[in-house]
């Protein structure tokens, strides 16, 4: 047993934590998500859409990102709240589908207002690379995934794997995809994470095929997992590193501002830490967003550590889901066709 697997198999999951009814980022309340997704250019978008106000932070760690109004999310800004937020495929290109979720929010006379019927919506976005996956380097989102996307959004369960911005997403030599979960404290505190898995680094152990995530799990949300047959895939980096990325959302609905939920953001992104190696490369543009949505007021430092701390260990189990969920690809297999 290495020395990762003899802390895991010791860890406690702290007993007053369970996932929520959905064990989706939808079990924050006044939250919806959408996702549109092209089977056939392996490509697509998601948009979070937030029913109320809502404050969030970022926090930008990968070396090579793509991002959209992630200024606007500095504490010493003016914009206090967003309308919703993207992520997508396309590389830089992708950065369009915001265009069309914009579009979605002024018919519905959504933004930052500017006196009579005049609005702004402020939707920051991030992107993924995963051009020519599906065979065509211009099969890419445009506004109108984003648009779709947004048009689609609910309230309820959530579909994983291949769909909206993971697509395309491959983790390291396996297939990556879309992953959600979310976790009820005691204090009436929800904690919901959403991630497009689309890393350079691997996400199980190359010793022993054990996912790095699996540890986490609450009340057996995972099922049986059965370890990889290491010698079946590389434990290196793709070859093709450079084409990667993760993205993620954690939400909550305690009542934080910019800088907290920044900080959120900041700690949200251990969760990586947890389920990947390596993570945070010069080869990955990893951001990870926090939204609050304002209905529990946090009422000490250490209330806020534990937030963020929660929204570390969601994100990771999000990421497991995401590699349970995904389906393969050429060149890219799915862990349900390997084990």
């Amino acid at each position: 047993m290495t020395q990762f697997e003899r802390a895991a198999a010791t860890s406690q999951t702290h007993p007053l934590e369970r996932p929520g009814p959905l064990n989706a980022l939808t079990d924050v309340a006044g939250v919806r998500v959408g996702h549109y997704t092209d089977l056939e250019q392996c490509t697509g978008t998601t948009v979070v859409l937030f029913d109320g106000d809502a404050v969030a932070g970022v926090d930008v760690r990968g070396a090579a990102p793509g991002t959209r109004e992630t200024e606007l999310l500095r504490p010493e800004n003016l914009i206090e709240h967003i309308h919703a937020l993207v992520l997508t495929g396309g590389s830089a290109y992708g950065l369009e589908a915001a265009t069309g979720v914009m579009r979605f929010l002024e018919e519905q006379g959504r933004g930052f207002a500017l006196g009579g019927e005049r609005v702004v919506p402020i939707v920051p976005a991030a992107v993924l690379f995963d051009l020519a996956r599906g065979g065509d380097f211009s099969g890419r989102p445009t506004a109108r995934f984003g648009y779709e996307a947004a048009k689609g959004a609910v309230s309820g369960s959530l579909e994983g794997g291949n769909v909206g911005a993971g697509t395309g997403a491959v983790a390291g030599t396996l297939k990556g995809g879309m992953g959600t979960a979310s976790t009820v404290l005691e204090n009436g505190v929800t904690v919901g994470a959403l991630v497009a898995l689309n890393p350079a680094g691997q996400v199980f152990n190359a010793q022993t095929g054990r996912l790095y995530g699996e540890y986490l799990e609450l009340e057996g949300e995972f099922g049986p997992l059965e370890p990889l047959n290491p010698a079946r895939l590389s434990p290196n980096l793709d070859p093709r590193a450079g084409q990667n990325t993760t993205l993620g959302i954690v939400a909550t609905n305690a009542k934080l501002s910019k800088a907290q939920s920044t900080k959120v953001a900041q700690m949200a992104h251990d969760g990586l830490a947890r389920a990947m190696y390596p993570s945070h490369t010069m080869f990955d543009g990893d951001v990870i967003f926090a939204v609050a949505t304002g209905e529990v007021v946090v009422k000490s430092p250490l209330e806020l550590s534990r937030i963020g701390a929660v929204a570390a260990d969601t994100l990771a189990r999000a990421i497991v889901h995401a590699i349970l969920q995904a389906r393969s690809i050429p060149g890219f297999p799915a862990y349900r066709d390997l084990i």
